[in-house]
């Protein structure tokens, strides 16, 4: 890790019993939440759902923080649809591949495209998936 970053927030979270009958629970106890496989009538969420809401929810702020620097108000309705694929291949096994569907109504095209372009650059789960995961970013 490096050394001369500030760190500004650590979430620490502890989970017992995976994805497949686990809970994650945070130590300030704002998440507290049972796990379960996708696509099965158990009761919980996933790690792709979990992952989705993140990455959508940084998005829009690194959305926002793009908007202030272009002197653009983002409309209160900007939304964003998060999709997370796991997938299975024979040549690498597990994997995830995403897509963000994003929604800005009320602002020249052009415009919400740099919006869209400039928060892909800054938003640090867009960093993190950069390379690693097979992304589309979808201006809608």
């Amino acid at each position: 890790m490096e050394t001369d970053r500030k760190v500004l927030y650590t979430a620490k979270v502890s989970t017992t019993g995976g994805r497949v009958n686990g809970n994650a629970k945070s130590d300030d106890g704002q998440l507290d939440i049972k796990l379960s496989t996708p696509g099965t009538s158990r009761p919980g969420t996933n790690p792709e759902q979990l992952f989705a809401a993140g990455w959508s929810a940084c998005f829009e702020g690194a959305l926002d923080i793009a908007a202030k620097q272009m002197k653009v108000t983002l409309p209160a309705d900007t939304t964003i649809k998060a999709e997370v694929d796991l997938t299975l291949s024979p040549a690498d096994g597990f994997n995830l591949q995403a897509r963000l569907n994003i929604s800005i109504p009320g602002i020249d095209r052009e415009i919400a495209q740099q919006l869209v372009d400039a928060a892909h650059q800054t938003c640090p789960y867009s960093k993190a998936i950069r390379g690693n995961v097979d992304v589309q970013i979808n201006l809608i």
